[in-house]
């Protein structure tokens, strides 16, 4: 029952509680509290902003109480009767930003929240710097908040945002990295992934392929856990913070995997929405931005092309047609589409139809008794406008997004690549050769072409012959394509 109890409460639900407690002062938020929350400041630094940004929107960031909410490296004036709540990575040059809003006496109290576990010796220069600036009584708590990792889906979650080239694959596989960047980079992997087991709530059962960077994490994660298991009093996954999950004897499974085994996924192009966004516009923390060019209608010659509009859509859990339609083929996207706005138009016809039937004039029978039946009607259906006007900007929103989608599709064939790639990692026969497809100057740019030949070179059984590789090489590089993936690929094979 705990085991049921503690999967329904997905990470995405239970970081989002966790930041709520945070910006609560630390105290568990309780939702129907008809008193005014206490109006107060939110600092935060890059990681902060990342790790909340996909989950509380501004509306619910006002409903916290939080007035402003400003970066901790920005310029900010002093506002001396509001309290702020800190929420910074613990780095030395935020621990330097804050020691100095201490002594310019900023704010009536600090509430000082680390993303990741602060170490003693950072801990000691805030207090020294609280006795200093004689502000120690308006330092009224300081919480590690284990929350080093972004949330974007219920079951989904990704290490960070701000350097991310530091975790990356290349970051790991670099032949001249040394062994102290390695260790800084298996660190940074672990503190997130500790984090998460943290606010989880539950230690788990961890397997890994030996021999590899995912072994590495592993026996470090291993190491961290138990330490901290071995600290029965200031045990992370004992007492009452986190509710039942201590408890549980479903212990989740985390599987640790060197990318390695399967790097043709990642360069494969794909026919999923949610997959197609991701791969083809700007899209970042559940956040897509589009550049929409007002075209050059009519300017005369010479006059400057009219400026490009950019426009940010959020994707977000609450969005009924994303969380329906983002794992849907395109094309079946495009139909739901269509459908949406049909079913949006029929609606807002109806209503158009009983305001005219409402503004009969006349006083004979049959128009009063169609009044009378009419009325409930009406009253519905202005009683469902919010609803209709929402759906109608989700409408809007996937029209443009899909849009977009799908001009990049058409200008670079991207279907043809899709089908094509399908093909060769089900090994089944190509219809159309290779050279083909490199040579089109129409189809896709350097990059699909190179995607393409480097899933073909790692997915075929026997590498090409040199007489071969040669040729595509001339072809790739004719297109305009950069060599060094294909010479990686070649010594990791």
């Amino acid at each position: 029952m705990v085991g049921a109890k503690m999967a329904a409460a997905s990470i995405r639900e239970r970081q989002t509680v966790a930041l709520k407690r945070m910006l609560n002062f630390n105290v568990p938020h309780v939702k129907n509290s008809t008193g005014e929350p206490v109006w107060k400041v939110l600092i935060y630094d890059r990681f902060g902003q990342d790790i909340i940004s996909p989950l509380l929107s501004v509306k619910e960031l006002r409903d916290m109480g939080i007035t402003l909410h400003l970066l901790l490296h920005s310029d900010r004036d002093p506002i001396p009767d509001v309290p702020a709540v800190y929420f910074v990575m613990p780095t030395e040059e935020n621990i330097d930003r804050m020691c100095q809003d201490l002594r310019n006496q900023l704010y009536e109290s600090y509430y000082l929240n680390f993303i990741s576990a602060i170490s003693r010796s950072k801990l000691e220069d805030i207090a020294n710097a609280a006795l200093a600036a004689n502000a120690v009584p308006q330092v009224a708590k300081v919480f590690d908040q284990y929350l080093n990792f972004i949330t974007l889906e219920d079951d989904m979650f990704v290490l960070c945002n701000q350097n991310k080239e530091l975790v990356s694959y290349r970051a790991i596989n670099r032949p001249d990295i040394t062994d102290t960047e390695m260790e800084t980079v298996m660190d940074t992997i672990v503190d997130s992934l500790f984090c998460f087991f943290v606010t989880l709530g539950a230690v788990p059962i961890i397997r890994c392929s030996r021999g590899t960077a995912a072994e590495m994490v592993a026996v470090k994660l291993d190491k961290k856990l138990r330490e901290n298991l071995r600290d029965a009093r200031n045990s992370l996954f004992t007492g009452d913070t986190l509710g039942a999950g201590q408890f549980s004897f479903q212990r989740p499974l985390l599987v640790l995997v060197d990318r390695n085994i399967d790097l043709a996924t990642p360069l494969h192009h794909t026919w999923t929405y949610q997959a197609l966004v991701h791969d083809v516009l700007d899209f970042h923390l559940n956040r897509v931005n589009l550049e929409e060019s007002s075209g050059l209608e009519n300017t005369p010659a010479g006059a400057r092309p009219k400026r490009k509009n950019k426009k940010s859509y959020d994707l977000t859990p609450v969005d009924k047609f994303w969380q329906k339609h983002k794992g849907s083929p395109f094309p079946e996207v495009a139909e739901s589409v269509q459908q949406e706005l049909e079913s949006y138009r029929a609606q807002e016809d109806e209503v158009k139809r009983l305001k005219s039937i409402m503004g009969l004039e006349g006083e004979d029978e049959g128009a009063i008794s169609m009044l009378s039946d009419n009325t409930a009607k009406l009253t519905s259906a202005v009683s469902s406008l919010p609803e209709l006007l929402e759906k109608k900007r989700l409408i809007d929103l996937h029209t443009n997004v899909a849009t977009a989608v799908l001009e990049h599709i058409k200008a670079r064939k991207l279907d043809v690549y899709f089908e094509y790639e399908e093909k060769i990692m089900s090994k089944t026969t190509l219809d159309k050769s290779l050279l083909d497809i490199i040579s089109d100057p129409d189809a896709g740019t350097p990059e699909d072409k190179m995607r393409l030949f480097l899933i073909y070179y790692i997915s075929t059984q026997q590498a090409p012959s040199e007489a071969d590789l040669e040729q595509y090489k001339k072809a790739l590089t004719d297109a305009g394509c950069d060599l060094n993936p294909l010479q990686y690929i070649k010594q990791w094979k």
